[in-house]
């Protein structure tokens, strides 16, 4: 898992088919530089999707350099 590559911008963890776009904001900046992940299945119910700033449904990485 630690060769993904993870979006610096929304925290969203890429699939291998999303090249180096994140889909889900845009940006390119992305890193393989992260820890941790959580996968948010109803962010409209979720204390930590709230926390972490997330609306959309996805994989996302706790901690990114």
């Amino acid at each position: 898992m630690a060769d993904r590559l993870v979006c610096r911008e929304c925290h969203r963890v890429l699939e291998t088919d999303d090249g180096e776009q994140c889909p889900a904001c845009g940006s390119t900046s992305v890193t393989e530089d992260w820890a941790g992940y959580v996968i948010i299945a109803h962010p409209e119910e979720s204390r930590i999707a709230e926390e972490m700033d997330v609306t959309e449904p996805g994989k996302y990485a706790l901690k990114v350099r």
